[in-house]
């Protein structure tokens, strides 16, 4: 019987499901949103968290800072409540709600911003108030997810190992990018033992990580609407492009068999599906990574009002998934 007296100490990690009957290909995906943060970032959360109390820039007088569009917010607030920081969380309207409620109800607070760059993302605007913030108040700590090596390093030392022992002949890795954390960990860990596993990174269209054309994205999670500084394209063997139309068909494809994911899963999925199509390989073992569960986007991608705002009354009129770039 397990028994914890904090938070960040429950975080299942072996849990794949069998994605085959869903979507006629083998494909396991890797569950990390089975702990008390509801999502991967609980990982790069603990390790920033901990490194920066180890190297003394957080103590007790400090308030944590960090822009996010929700889910490392709601880890860092969990974890700042446990150890009793303040919190603040910059983030923007693409926020869900559940999100911003939950931080809230954790302790934190959140501080919504409305403006927008020239490629029509928040993100700039987001790092430019947490900056103005740490240079008004030396209080502030910035841990600063988008640059943090630790970021990449949580998941080096766990989620890579962690699909490695039950999957010691890996083929194919999908990963979402975002920050690039779970995604270099990942691929940084297999290149080094020298695995012969393709590194397949999952985007979404409008993102413009991998040099593609900023457009509008409406699902927060993964996509940047400024390069990550983490980075490294040397490490990744191809990329995957989502529209977001196939992001929430992949979530209500997924719901219909029981399975309620986030934003960010369906879009891994999504792209995964769509490679496979196209890679009949036999003997294939191909694992996914799924970042979040879909509680927290019952008001967005799973409100059929929200939905024909914004896609239309067609969005969900298909199984089919579009070839992916």
């Amino acid at each position: 019987m397990p028994v914890i007296s904090v938070p960040e100490a429950f975080n299942e990690v072996e849990l794949y499901v069998d994605l085959r009957p869903v979507f006629g290909h083998s494909l396991f995906l890797k569950c990390e949103g089975f702990n008390f943060a509801g999502s991967i970032k609980l990982k790069a959360a603990v390790e920033m968290v901990e490194t920066a109390e180890r190297e003394g820039s957080l103590t007790a007088e400090s308030t944590l800072v960090e822009s996010s569009s929700g889910n490392l917010g709601v880890a860092l607030s969990m974890i700042a409540a446990r150890k009793g920081y303040d919190f603040l969380c910059v983030t923007d309207r693409r926020c869900n709600l559940s999100t911003r409620l939950l931080i809230e109800a954790l302790g934190g607070q959140v501080h919504i911003i409305a403006g927008q760059d020239a490629n029509g993302g928040s993100l700039g605007p987001r790092m430019d108030y947490v900056r103005w913030l740490c240079a008004s108040d030396d209080r502030y700590v910035w841990l600063s997810q988008y640059t943090n090596p630790d970021n990449w390093k949580a998941h080096y030392r766990t989620t890579a190992p962690e699909i490695a022992r039950q999957f010691p002949h890996l083929d194919v890795l999908f990963v979402g990018a975002g920050t690039a954390g779970t995604l270099m960990g990942c691929a940084r860990y297999f290149r080094g033992r020298r695995r012969p596993v393709r590194i397949v990174a999952i985007d979404a269209v409008g993102s413009v990580t991998f040099g593609g054309a900023p457009g509008r994205r409406m699902i927060p999670g993964l996509g940047m609407s400024v390069p990550p500084p983490l980075l490294d394209t040397s490490y990744v063997d191809e990329v995957i492009h989502v529209e977001e139309a196939d992001t929430i068909r992949a979530c209500h494809r997924l719901a219909r068999r029981g399975f309620l994911f986030g934003g960010s899963t369906g879009t891994v999925v999504s792209g995964a599906a769509q490679w496979l199509a196209r890679h009949e390989e036999a003997g294939l073992t191909a694992v996914a990574i799924a970042p979040d569960l879909g509680e927290r986007y019952l008001e967005t991608i799973y409100h059929d009002n929200w939905l024909q705002d914004l896609y239309g009354d067609d969005v969900l009129g298909s199984d089919e998934l579009t070839a992916g770039s």
